[in-house]
């Protein structure tokens, strides 16, 4: 069974290897252009995510800061008053807000340094974008100035590089002969 796993494989890599062929290549460039502008889109989308994302979590830390400042107050008076029950109760509710303050600080350094790969990830995108871009524009360019390299005019006759290579050898072979 697995032979012809492997030959279905081989196959199947032999009709890919002949369809590229077969594809013009400045079409497949163009396609790998356009896919990842595609992926710097979304790349983009994400870091605006993160953004949004960096933004909530530093509302949500305000007032989380300012929940602890009424709380110190209250602290103040219920030790002011006596009030060690009601003291323990906000004592807990402080903790309970420190404690997602530093979980807050967490998400947030986990999404600055994900954003940071993300950011460098984009630039170096960016840059292979540009590369593929040249190498698209320098193909138009050589297929427009070119023409068709394979076949050579004359008069309204299409000779074929073939056809030119089989006269040479004829010739080549008639003039050899005494």
């Amino acid at each position: 069974m697995t032979l012809i796993t492997r030959f279905s494989r081989l196959f199947t890599a032999d009709i890919h290897a002949v369809l590229d062929r077969i594809e013009e290549p400045d079409a497949l460039l163009k396609q790998a252009v356009r896919e990842m502008d595609e992926e710097l889109s979304a790349m983009h989308a994400q870091t605006r995510s993160m953004r949004s994302e960096l933004e909530r979590l530093n509302s949500h830390d305000n007032d989380i800061h300012d929940r602890l400042d009424d709380l110190e107050e209250e602290l103040d008076a219920c030790f002011a008053s006596g009030e060690e029950v009601l003291a323990r109760s906000l004592i807990k509710r402080k903790l309970e807000a420190v404690r997602q303050r530093k979980e807050i600080a967490g998400q947030r350094d986990l999404i600055a340094k994900t954003r940071a790969d993300l950011d460098a990830a984009i630039v170096e995108n960016q840059h292979h974008l540009a590369g593929m871009v040249q190498k698209l524009e320098v193909l138009a360019i050589e297929t427009h100035t070119a023409g068709p390299v394979k076949n050579a005019t004359v008069g309204d006759y299409l000779i074929d590089n073939d056809e030119v290579e089989i006269a040479f050898l004829r010739e080549k072979q008639r003039r050899a002969q005494p």
